[in-house]
Protein backbone atom coordinates (compact mmCIF):
# COMPACT_ATOMS: atom_id res chain seq x y z
CA UNK A 1 0.00 0.00 0.00
CA UNK A 2 1.21 3.66 -1.00
CA UNK A 3 1.61 6.36 1.40
CA UNK A 4 -1.12 8.38 0.17
CA UNK A 5 -3.99 5.38 0.06
CA UNK A 6 -2.67 4.54 3.66
CA UNK A 7 -3.57 8.23 5.09
CA UNK A 8 -7.02 7.45 3.15
CA UNK A 9 -7.75 3.95 3.47
CA UNK A 10 -10.38 5.02 6.68
CA UNK A 11 -12.24 6.38 4.02
CA UNK A 12 -13.51 3.33 2.59
CA UNK A 13 -15.52 2.70 5.61
CA UNK A 14 -19.03 4.23 5.02
CA UNK A 15 -19.36 4.30 8.65
CA UNK A 16 -16.35 6.57 9.23
CA UNK A 17 -16.87 8.65 5.90
CA UNK A 18 -20.74 9.65 8.49
CA UNK A 19 -18.19 10.40 11.71
CA UNK A 20 -15.71 12.21 9.74
CA UNK A 21 -18.75 14.17 8.26
CA UNK A 22 -20.35 14.70 11.03
CA UNK A 23 -16.67 15.83 12.75
CA UNK A 24 -15.75 17.88 10.18
CA UNK A 25 -19.12 20.27 10.72
CA UNK A 26 -18.72 20.22 14.32
CA UNK A 27 -15.12 21.60 13.62
CA UNK A 28 -16.78 24.21 11.11
CA UNK A 29 -19.17 25.37 13.59
CA UNK A 30 -16.67 26.04 16.34
CA UNK A 31 -15.35 28.41 13.92
CA UNK A 32 -17.73 29.81 12.84
CA UNK A 33 -18.30 30.49 16.48
CA UNK A 34 -15.24 31.50 17.38
CA UNK A 35 -15.81 34.45 15.20
CA UNK A 36 -19.32 35.36 15.40
CA UNK A 37 -19.66 35.45 19.22
CA UNK A 38 -16.76 38.25 19.03
CA UNK A 39 -18.53 40.73 16.93
CA UNK A 40 -21.72 39.85 17.98
CA UNK A 41 -20.28 40.93 21.76
CA UNK A 42 -18.96 44.13 20.04
CA UNK A 43 -22.28 44.86 18.16
CA UNK A 44 -23.79 44.47 21.54
CA UNK A 45 -21.65 47.43 22.83
CA UNK A 46 -19.68 44.99 24.77
CA UNK A 47 -15.74 45.50 24.97
CA UNK A 48 -12.63 43.41 26.20
CA UNK A 49 -14.34 42.51 29.84
CA UNK A 50 -17.99 41.13 28.49
CA UNK A 51 -15.66 39.28 25.51
CA UNK A 52 -13.74 37.48 28.43
CA UNK A 53 -17.28 37.13 30.16
CA UNK A 54 -18.64 35.01 27.32
CA UNK A 55 -15.34 32.96 26.21
CA UNK A 56 -14.40 32.23 29.67
CA UNK A 57 -18.02 30.94 30.27
CA UNK A 58 -17.25 28.72 27.20
CA UNK A 59 -13.81 27.54 28.21
CA UNK A 60 -15.17 26.63 32.02
CA UNK A 61 -17.89 24.79 30.83
CA UNK A 62 -15.80 22.94 28.92
CA UNK A 63 -13.78 22.34 31.63
CA UNK A 64 -16.24 21.59 33.96
CA UNK A 65 -18.19 18.83 31.90
CA UNK A 66 -15.36 16.71 30.24
CA UNK A 67 -14.41 14.53 33.21
CA UNK A 68 -18.39 14.09 33.35
CA UNK A 69 -18.42 13.25 29.86
CA UNK A 70 -15.70 10.79 30.20
CA UNK A 71 -17.93 8.55 32.43
CA UNK A 72 -20.79 8.53 29.71
CA UNK A 73 -18.67 7.77 26.87
CA UNK A 74 -18.00 4.34 28.65
CA UNK A 75 -21.76 3.77 29.86
CA UNK A 76 -23.81 5.40 27.20
CA UNK A 77 -23.86 4.53 23.29
CA UNK A 78 -21.40 7.44 21.74
CA UNK A 79 -23.22 8.06 19.08
CA UNK A 80 -26.19 9.44 21.82
CA UNK A 81 -24.11 11.63 23.09
CA UNK A 82 -22.72 13.05 19.77
CA UNK A 83 -25.84 13.75 18.59
CA UNK A 84 -26.62 15.76 21.97
CA UNK A 85 -24.06 17.64 21.57
CA UNK A 86 -24.92 18.54 18.16
CA UNK A 87 -28.23 19.09 19.29
CA UNK A 88 -27.28 21.75 22.14
CA UNK A 89 -25.34 23.87 20.27
CA UNK A 90 -27.64 24.01 17.09
CA UNK A 91 -30.95 24.43 19.57
CA UNK A 92 -28.56 27.05 21.91
CA UNK A 93 -27.12 28.94 18.80
CA UNK A 94 -30.24 29.10 17.03
CA UNK A 95 -32.11 30.81 19.84
CA UNK A 96 -29.56 33.66 20.30
CA UNK A 97 -29.05 33.84 16.34
CA UNK A 98 -33.12 34.64 16.01
CA UNK A 99 -32.53 36.94 19.18
CA UNK A 100 -30.30 38.39 17.75
CA UNK A 101 -31.81 38.96 13.77
CA UNK A 102 -34.55 40.37 15.49
CA UNK A 103 -33.25 42.96 17.36
CA UNK A 104 -33.42 41.90 21.38
CA UNK A 105 -30.50 39.97 21.95
CA UNK A 106 -28.82 40.63 25.55
CA UNK A 107 -25.41 40.02 26.60
CA UNK A 108 -26.57 37.85 29.53
CA UNK A 109 -28.62 35.48 27.06
CA UNK A 110 -25.25 35.57 24.57
CA UNK A 111 -23.14 34.70 27.51
CA UNK A 112 -25.81 31.68 28.46
CA UNK A 113 -25.78 30.21 24.94
CA UNK A 114 -21.74 30.70 25.65
CA UNK A 115 -22.11 28.54 28.74
CA UNK A 116 -24.47 25.77 27.29
CA UNK A 117 -21.70 25.16 23.83
CA UNK A 118 -18.88 25.36 26.13
CA UNK A 119 -20.52 22.45 28.36
CA UNK A 120 -21.57 20.36 25.71
CA UNK A 121 -18.12 20.39 23.89
CA UNK A 122 -16.94 19.63 27.10
CA UNK A 123 -18.98 15.97 26.69
CA UNK A 124 -17.24 16.01 22.68
CA UNK A 125 -14.27 14.67 22.77
CA UNK A 126 -14.35 11.59 24.86
CA UNK A 127 -17.49 10.09 23.05
CA UNK A 128 -15.64 10.98 19.87
CA UNK A 129 -12.64 9.50 20.98
CA UNK A 130 -14.26 6.07 22.23
CA UNK A 131 -16.63 5.75 19.05
CA UNK A 132 -13.52 6.26 16.38
CA UNK A 133 -12.15 2.68 17.20
CA UNK A 134 -15.66 1.40 17.51
CA UNK A 135 -16.20 1.64 13.73
CA UNK A 136 -12.48 1.92 12.52
CA UNK A 137 -10.32 -1.31 11.75
CA UNK A 138 -6.79 -1.14 14.78
CA UNK A 139 -4.47 -0.70 11.57
CA UNK A 140 -6.42 2.06 10.38
CA UNK A 141 -6.80 4.18 13.41
CA UNK A 142 -3.55 6.11 12.68
CA UNK A 143 -4.61 7.46 9.53
CA UNK A 144 -7.86 8.22 10.81
CA UNK A 145 -6.31 10.55 13.50
CA UNK A 146 -4.38 12.03 10.88
CA UNK A 147 -7.13 13.13 8.68
CA UNK A 148 -9.02 14.36 11.41
CA UNK A 149 -5.63 16.51 12.73
CA UNK A 150 -5.23 17.48 8.81
CA UNK A 151 -9.30 19.04 8.75
CA UNK A 152 -9.00 20.49 11.91
CA UNK A 153 -6.84 23.34 11.72
CA UNK A 154 -8.22 23.72 8.23
CA UNK A 155 -11.72 24.21 9.15
CA UNK A 156 -11.47 25.72 12.87
CA UNK A 157 -8.79 28.22 12.50
CA UNK A 158 -9.08 29.01 8.83
CA UNK A 159 -12.68 28.30 6.58
CA UNK A 160 -14.87 28.64 9.69
CA UNK A 161 -13.57 31.58 10.48
CA UNK A 162 -13.42 33.19 7.06
CA UNK A 163 -16.98 32.02 6.55
CA UNK A 164 -18.31 33.55 9.64
CA UNK A 165 -16.11 37.10 9.07
CA UNK A 166 -18.07 37.28 5.39
CA UNK A 167 -21.25 36.95 6.71
CA UNK A 168 -20.57 39.37 9.56
CA UNK A 169 -19.41 41.43 7.02
CA UNK A 170 -21.83 41.19 4.49
CA UNK A 171 -24.99 40.95 6.37
CA UNK A 172 -25.25 40.87 10.69
CA UNK A 173 -23.58 38.61 13.21
CA UNK A 174 -26.99 37.40 13.51
CA UNK A 175 -26.69 35.44 10.15
CA UNK A 176 -23.16 34.55 11.60
CA UNK A 177 -24.59 32.58 14.51
CA UNK A 178 -27.46 31.44 12.15
CA UNK A 179 -25.23 29.58 10.09
CA UNK A 180 -23.33 28.49 12.92
CA UNK A 181 -26.76 26.90 14.04
CA UNK A 182 -27.10 25.21 10.77
CA UNK A 183 -24.52 23.68 10.08
CA UNK A 184 -24.20 21.74 13.88
CA UNK A 185 -27.76 20.75 12.93
CA UNK A 186 -26.54 19.59 9.83
CA UNK A 187 -23.57 17.78 11.99
CA UNK A 188 -26.50 15.64 13.84
CA UNK A 189 -27.92 14.35 10.64
CA UNK A 190 -24.94 12.76 9.79
CA UNK A 191 -24.56 11.06 13.05
CA UNK A 192 -28.34 10.11 12.87
CA UNK A 193 -27.14 7.55 10.27
CA UNK A 194 -24.81 6.12 12.48
CA UNK A 195 -25.31 2.54 14.09
CA UNK A 196 -25.69 2.44 17.81
CA UNK A 197 -22.35 0.33 18.63
CA UNK A 198 -22.03 -1.60 21.86
CA UNK A 199 -21.01 0.03 25.11
CA UNK A 200 -17.71 -1.38 25.86
CA UNK A 201 -17.87 -1.46 29.51
CA UNK A 202 -16.27 -4.76 30.13
CA UNK A 203 -19.46 -6.04 31.78
CA UNK A 204 -21.13 -9.49 31.59
CA UNK A 205 -24.69 -10.89 33.21
CA UNK A 206 -22.41 -12.00 35.94
CA UNK A 207 -20.92 -8.77 37.05
CA UNK A 208 -22.04 -6.42 39.58
CA UNK A 209 -24.40 -3.88 38.98
CA UNK A 210 -22.85 -1.01 36.95
CA UNK A 211 -20.36 1.49 39.73
CA UNK A 212 -21.56 4.94 40.57
CA UNK A 213 -20.42 8.04 38.78
CA UNK A 214 -17.24 8.93 40.94
CA UNK A 215 -16.60 5.54 41.19
CA UNK A 216 -16.08 5.03 37.45
CA UNK A 217 -14.25 9.03 38.22
CA UNK A 218 -11.91 7.40 40.58
CA UNK A 219 -11.39 4.44 38.41
CA UNK A 220 -10.08 6.03 35.32
CA UNK A 221 -8.04 8.29 37.56
CA UNK A 222 -6.43 5.00 39.14
CA UNK A 223 -5.97 3.79 35.72
CA UNK A 224 -3.99 6.95 34.80
CA UNK A 225 -1.87 6.85 37.68
CA UNK A 226 -0.60 3.24 37.96
CA UNK A 227 0.36 3.49 33.67
CA UNK A 228 3.50 4.53 33.59
CA UNK A 229 3.39 6.28 29.87
CA UNK A 230 -0.17 7.62 30.53
CA UNK A 231 0.94 9.47 33.57
CA UNK A 232 4.10 10.49 32.38
CA UNK A 233 2.72 12.03 29.15
CA UNK A 234 -0.21 13.98 30.65
CA UNK A 235 2.02 15.24 33.26
CA UNK A 236 4.40 16.52 30.25
CA UNK A 237 1.75 17.88 28.84
CA UNK A 238 0.87 20.18 31.78
CA UNK A 239 4.04 21.25 32.24
CA UNK A 240 4.23 22.17 28.58
CA UNK A 241 1.21 24.16 27.85
CA UNK A 242 2.72 26.08 30.91
CA UNK A 243 5.79 26.92 29.84
CA UNK A 244 3.98 27.28 26.08
CA UNK A 245 0.66 28.23 25.95
CA UNK A 246 0.29 31.43 27.42
CA UNK A 247 3.24 33.10 25.19
CA UNK A 248 2.25 31.73 21.93
CA UNK A 249 -1.66 33.10 22.67
CA UNK A 250 -0.31 36.40 24.91
CA UNK A 251 2.49 37.65 23.94
CA UNK A 252 3.59 36.41 20.11
CA UNK A 253 0.88 39.41 18.82
CA UNK A 254 3.42 42.40 20.87
CA UNK A 255 5.83 40.38 18.96
CA UNK A 256 4.27 40.85 15.74
CA UNK A 257 3.24 44.13 16.45
CA UNK A 258 6.73 45.33 17.71
CA UNK A 259 8.62 43.89 14.39
CA UNK A 260 6.27 46.56 12.71
CA UNK A 261 3.44 43.69 11.73
CA UNK A 262 -0.30 43.71 12.25
CA UNK A 263 -3.37 41.76 12.12
CA UNK A 264 -2.78 40.59 8.38
CA UNK A 265 0.87 39.04 9.86
CA UNK A 266 -0.81 37.73 12.61
CA UNK A 267 -2.98 36.10 10.42
CA UNK A 268 -0.18 34.63 8.28
CA UNK A 269 1.44 32.82 11.25
CA UNK A 270 -1.90 31.99 12.75
CA UNK A 271 -2.38 30.23 8.84
CA UNK A 272 1.13 28.87 8.65
CA UNK A 273 0.90 27.29 12.23
CA UNK A 274 -2.76 25.62 10.48
CA UNK A 275 -1.30 24.68 7.38
CA UNK A 276 1.74 23.28 8.74
CA UNK A 277 -0.30 21.24 11.44
CA UNK A 278 -2.66 19.37 8.75
CA UNK A 279 0.38 18.57 6.69
CA UNK A 280 2.52 17.58 9.45
CA UNK A 281 -1.26 14.91 10.18
CA UNK A 282 -0.78 13.93 6.78
CA UNK A 283 2.53 12.77 6.76
CA UNK A 284 2.17 10.69 10.02
CA UNK A 285 -1.41 9.07 8.87
CA UNK A 286 0.79 8.43 5.70
CA UNK A 287 3.16 6.33 7.25
CA UNK A 288 3.09 3.54 9.87
CA UNK A 289 3.29 4.37 13.66
CA UNK A 290 7.10 4.69 14.71
CA UNK A 291 8.28 1.94 16.49
CA UNK A 292 9.37 4.35 19.23
CA UNK A 293 6.26 5.45 19.21
CA UNK A 294 6.62 7.13 22.58
CA UNK A 295 10.01 8.61 21.88
CA UNK A 296 9.22 10.10 19.22
CA UNK A 297 5.89 11.76 20.14
CA UNK A 298 7.48 13.34 23.08
CA UNK A 299 10.28 14.89 20.91
CA UNK A 300 8.38 16.11 18.47
CA UNK A 301 6.22 17.77 21.30
CA UNK A 302 9.28 19.38 23.00
CA UNK A 303 11.41 20.12 19.77
CA UNK A 304 8.60 21.68 18.25
CA UNK A 305 8.29 24.26 21.19
CA UNK A 306 11.89 25.34 20.00
CA UNK A 307 10.84 28.23 17.29
CA UNK A 308 9.01 29.84 20.07
CA UNK A 309 12.49 31.46 20.86
CA UNK A 310 12.53 33.32 17.42
CA UNK A 311 9.71 35.27 18.22
CA UNK A 312 12.02 36.91 20.69
CA UNK A 313 15.21 36.83 19.07
CA UNK A 314 14.49 37.96 15.43
CA UNK A 315 12.01 41.02 14.35
CA UNK A 316 12.05 39.31 10.52
CA UNK A 317 7.94 38.51 10.27
CA UNK A 318 9.00 35.81 7.66
CA UNK A 319 10.87 33.86 10.18
CA UNK A 320 7.87 33.97 12.51
CA UNK A 321 5.86 32.53 9.68
CA UNK A 322 8.48 30.18 9.04
CA UNK A 323 8.02 29.23 13.20
CA UNK A 324 4.40 28.94 13.00
CA UNK A 325 4.33 26.73 10.23
CA UNK A 326 7.08 24.34 12.17
CA UNK A 327 5.44 24.58 15.44
CA UNK A 328 2.08 23.42 13.93
CA UNK A 329 3.59 20.37 12.14
CA UNK A 330 5.35 19.27 15.08
CA UNK A 331 2.37 19.73 17.48
CA UNK A 332 -0.18 17.83 15.40
CA UNK A 333 1.58 15.38 14.02
CA UNK A 334 2.62 14.12 17.63
CA UNK A 335 -0.92 14.78 18.86
CA UNK A 336 -1.23 12.00 15.89
CA UNK A 337 0.51 9.42 17.54
CA UNK A 338 -0.98 10.55 20.99
CA UNK A 339 -4.91 9.80 19.79
CA UNK A 340 -3.75 6.59 18.44
CA UNK A 341 -2.26 5.23 21.49
CA UNK A 342 -4.97 6.53 23.35
CA UNK A 343 -7.35 4.07 21.13
CA UNK A 344 -4.63 1.09 21.22
CA UNK A 345 -3.50 0.84 24.23
CA UNK A 346 -6.28 2.05 26.91
CA UNK A 347 -8.82 -0.48 27.50
CA UNK A 348 -12.31 0.12 25.65
CA UNK A 349 -13.79 0.22 28.87
CA UNK A 350 -12.12 2.88 30.12
CA UNK A 351 -11.49 4.62 27.14
CA UNK A 352 -13.92 7.21 27.80
CA UNK A 353 -12.70 7.93 31.03
CA UNK A 354 -8.70 8.51 29.83
CA UNK A 355 -9.92 10.82 26.90
CA UNK A 356 -11.48 12.88 29.35
CA UNK A 357 -8.41 12.88 31.98
CA UNK A 358 -6.39 13.45 28.79
CA UNK A 359 -8.64 16.62 27.68
CA UNK A 360 -8.75 17.93 31.84
CA UNK A 361 -5.04 17.47 32.60
CA UNK A 362 -3.04 18.74 29.92
CA UNK A 363 -5.11 21.96 29.68
CA UNK A 364 -5.83 22.09 33.72
CA UNK A 365 -2.27 24.66 33.74
CA UNK A 366 -3.54 26.58 30.72
CA UNK A 367 -5.49 29.51 32.48
CA UNK A 368 -2.23 29.80 34.43
CA UNK A 369 -0.19 30.15 31.99
CA UNK A 370 -2.47 32.53 30.39
CA UNK A 371 -2.61 34.75 32.87
CA UNK A 372 1.55 34.29 34.04
CA UNK A 373 2.65 35.23 30.03
CA UNK A 374 2.26 39.44 30.72
CA UNK A 375 3.84 39.63 34.75
CA UNK A 376 6.71 37.07 33.68
CA UNK A 377 7.48 39.07 30.23
CA UNK A 378 7.35 42.24 32.62
CA UNK A 379 9.54 41.00 35.19
CA UNK A 380 12.26 39.04 32.59
CA UNK A 381 11.34 40.21 28.85
CA UNK A 382 9.93 39.06 26.25
CA UNK A 383 12.64 37.35 24.51
CA UNK A 384 13.65 35.66 27.79
CA UNK A 385 10.59 34.59 28.00
CA UNK A 386 10.22 33.34 24.48
CA UNK A 387 13.29 30.90 25.40
CA UNK A 388 11.84 29.55 28.01
CA UNK A 389 8.97 28.79 26.39
CA UNK A 390 10.66 27.22 23.49
CA UNK A 391 13.67 25.18 25.48
CA UNK A 392 11.78 24.52 28.50
CA UNK A 393 9.53 22.23 26.84
CA UNK A 394 12.34 19.58 25.35
CA UNK A 395 13.93 18.77 28.94
CA UNK A 396 10.72 18.12 30.34
CA UNK A 397 10.47 15.55 27.31
CA UNK A 398 13.78 14.26 28.50
CA UNK A 399 12.96 13.98 32.23
CA UNK A 400 9.11 12.35 31.01
CA UNK A 401 11.13 9.69 28.85
CA UNK A 402 13.71 8.99 31.62
CA UNK A 403 12.02 9.26 34.95
CA UNK A 404 9.23 6.59 33.33
CA UNK A 405 11.25 4.57 31.40
CA UNK A 406 9.66 5.42 28.36
CA UNK A 407 12.18 3.77 25.76
CA UNK A 408 11.66 0.45 27.66
CA UNK A 409 8.02 0.55 27.90
CA UNK A 410 7.70 0.78 24.10
CA UNK A 411 9.82 -1.71 23.40
CA UNK A 412 8.12 -3.97 25.39
CA UNK A 413 4.31 -3.05 23.95
CA UNK A 414 5.10 -2.62 20.18
CA UNK A 415 2.62 -1.07 17.85
CA UNK A 416 4.28 -1.38 14.38
CA UNK A 417 3.09 -4.59 13.52
CA UNK A 418 0.60 -5.26 11.21
CA UNK A 419 -2.99 -6.49 13.06
CA UNK A 420 -5.21 -8.80 12.08
CA UNK A 421 -7.40 -8.62 9.48
CA UNK A 422 -10.35 -6.20 9.94
CA UNK A 423 -13.69 -7.37 9.05
CA UNK A 424 -16.06 -5.44 6.09
CA UNK A 425 -17.09 -2.34 7.14
CA UNK A 426 -20.11 -3.57 7.49
CA UNK A 427 -19.83 -5.84 10.09
CA UNK A 428 -17.86 -2.64 11.80
CA UNK A 429 -20.21 -2.09 14.40
CA UNK A 430 -21.03 -5.07 15.79
CA UNK A 431 -17.38 -6.28 16.22
CA UNK A 432 -15.90 -8.51 19.03
CA UNK A 433 -13.60 -5.80 20.99
CA UNK A 434 -11.18 -6.67 24.27
CA UNK A 435 -13.57 -5.95 27.41
CA UNK A 436 -10.57 -6.05 30.10
CA UNK A 437 -7.61 -4.41 30.93
CA UNK A 438 -5.39 -8.08 30.92
CA UNK A 439 -6.71 -7.96 26.99
CA UNK A 440 -4.82 -4.87 26.28
CA UNK A 441 -0.86 -3.63 26.53
CA UNK A 442 -0.34 -1.07 28.89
Amino acid sequence: MTALPRALAPLRNRYYRLLAASMALTLTAAGLWAVAVVWQVVALGGGPAALSLVTGLTAGGMLASTLLGGVLADRVPQRHLLLTVALVQAGAVAVVAVLSLVGVLALGQLAAAALAVGLATGLYYPAYSAQLPALVPEGELLAANGLEGAVRPVLQNAAGPAAAGFLVAALSPGAALAATAAVSLLAAAYLLALPVTPVRRGTTAGDAAPSGVLTDLREGFSYMVRTPWLFATLLFASLMVLAFLGPLEVLVPFAIRDAGGGPTQHAYVLAAFGIGGAIGSLVVASLRLPRRYLTVMLSLWGLGCVPMAVFGLTTSLWLMVAAGAVIGATFEAATVIWGTLLQRRVPPSLLGRVSSLDFFVSLSLMPLSMALAGPVSGLIGSAATFLVAGLAPPVLAIVALLAARLPADEVAHPLDRAPAAAPPAEEVPGRQVCSTAADRPR
